[in-house]
């Protein structure tokens, strides 16, 4: 330790930060080892004290009449008076206010009128979205309409009415069922109300069970497609607990048509 604090003595990197000579980097240097080595600091401080000495020996001292000198020239001088500028009228300061009022009225005005405009013109962009969006979704609706309408209207497309039993008199459904293209569709014409706890559920009959085509809603009125079922029997209409049944049985059926495979 003592060899490393005698290497940087010999640096005379002490001297160099006394009188501000150092880097950045050297600074540094300097300033951790006075921290860190009391010998470092001890010699720093006696450097400090040197420079001092040196400097009140090197100092020029005034002639001791000078002062009474620069006192007299002073006396003698004469005076200049000196040019009082004209008080400034109190109506003038009125209407600077005035003027300056109006200026932070207007400015406030035009301020809030942009800021409106800005809203305005913001509100007109949401509008403008939201009728373009509103408009795509109108589109793709009519494109579903649209291919409904085909499909109906396609010659090979077979239709089917529902009609209710005792238990459901009013019960109107018309299935469409194209066996080229393989699509179904249905169109509820009309379903009684039912309990909370119950729901209309449709099936195709194969030969051995009934296969689950989905919920019929009593609000739904209106042509939906339900899976296509190759081979199927026949179409039923079931009255389930609400939610639906896994299994349907033809103790529950309110509904049934025989579909034509001749085709």
């Amino acid at each position: 330790m003592e060899k490393e604090v005698q290497d940087f003595l010999e640096t005379n990197l002490l001297d160099k930060y006394l009188i501000g000579e150092t880097t950045a980097v050297e600074t540094n240097t300097v300033e951790s080892y006075i921290a860190k080595y009391t010998a470092v600091k001890d010699q720093y401080e006696i450097l400090q004290l040197q420079l001092e000495l040196v400097a009140k020996s090197d100092a020029i001292h005034p002639h001791p009449h000078t002062l009474n000198t620069i006192l007299k020239a002073i006396d003698n001088s004469p005076v200049k008076q000196l040019i009082v500028h004209r008080k400034i009228p109190i109506w003038f300061s009125i209407a600077a206010s005035v003027t300056a009022l109006i200026f932070a009225g207007s400015s406030y005005l035009f301020y809030s009128q942009n800021k409106n405009l800005t809203q305005e013109n913001n509100t007109i962009v949401e509008e403008i979205f939201d009728l373009r969006s509103d408009i795509e979704n109108n589109n793709t609706k009519l494109d579903k309409v649209m291919i409904e309408l085909l499909k109906l209207n396609n010659p090979e497309t077979q239709k089917y009415v529902l009609r209710g039993n005792e238990r459901a008199k009013d019960l109107k459904a018309v299935a469409y069922i194209n066996p080229i293209e393989k699509s179904s569709l249905i169109d509820v014409v009309s379903l009684p109300e039912l309990s909370e706890e119950q729901t209309y559920q449709i099936w195709a009959k194969m030969q051995d069970r009934m296969i689950n085509l989905g919920i019929l809603d009593i609000n739904d009125r209106k042509l939906k497609s339900i899976p296509y079922i190759e081979n199927a029997l026949s179409l039923s209409i079931t009255i389930e607990p609400k939610g639906g049944n896994k299994s349907g049985s033809l103790e529950n059926v309110v509904a049934q048509i025989l579909l034509n495979h001749e085709n």
